[in-house]
């Protein structure tokens, strides 16, 4: 059976933003004097949206105060805005691979943590040939993921019952995500977090999801539907 509804994460699934995004926080803690971080370093801070991350990149003393938090905010959020494509590029073969999936009639959405200006302007930069169900990100008055409400927010939108819905990402959040909405997950090991810190995850909160290696391997466990 077929999924109806596929949920892509977007940084670190569909796309590659670590460097601008790095470049963007590195940009905020040169202005202020403190230590910058490699982009290797950024990887492990991405994914729970832009204040975590820039709140993570903080030195320790620093991360408690929410004024200096809001400031250093605000000139990330300046600069990543004005440099958000600079780097930022899809993953080999996701344009395609959302492109056949449209094509075979599965309703594609997006469920992100990224601010949703910025989520919205990347989506129609690199994938403009695909209808999107939806497009979701980081909205005021909006859980963020691992909180299932965006899970049930597509499934309400797109009008497709959760058995026949499937999340893919590249992080324990997003796994955690599917597994609180109650559909399938597939990770994918191309993005920002180890694939051995996948295999965990899976094994202890989706024994029946997949880890996809390649691209071409995620569309053959999309398109063959749910695993026997």
């Amino acid at each position: 059976m077929k999924y109806e509804v596929a949920i892509f994460d977007l940084d670190g699934t569909l796309i590659d933003t670590i460097e601008d995004l790095g470049t963007a926080v590195n940009h905020s803690l040169q202005l202020r004097s403190l230590p910058l971080h490699n982009m290797e370093e950024y990887k492990g801070m991405v994914g729970h949206g832009i204040r975590e991350l820039v709140t993570k990149a903080l030195p320790e003393s620093l991360r408690e105060d929410g004024a200096y938090v809001d400031s250093a905010l605000k000139d990330f959020r300046e600069y990543y805005s004005s440099h958000i494509d600079v780097h930022t590029r899809p993953y080999d073969g996701m344009v395609e691979l959302l492109e056949e999936l449209h094509s075979a009639g599965v309703c594609i959405a997006v469920a992100s943590n990224k601010f949703q200006e910025g989520t919205e302007h990347l989506i129609k930069e690199f994938f403009p040939k695909v209808d999107f169900v939806a497009i979701f990100g980081n909205r005021e008055g909006y859980p963020l993921k691992p909180d299932p409400a965006i899970v049930r927010e597509v499934l309400s939108r797109s009008g497709v019952s959760a058995d026949k819905a499937i999340m893919v990402g590249d992080s324990r959040t997003d796994i955690r995500t599917a597994v609180a909405g109650g559909i399938d997950v597939i990770a994918v090991s191309w993005g920002f977090r180890p694939k051995e810190e996948l295999s965990e995850a899976l094994a202890e909160l989706s024994p029946s999801g997949r880890l996809a290696s390649s691209v071409a391997e995620l569309l053959g466990f999309l398109m063959e539907g749910k695993k026997k």
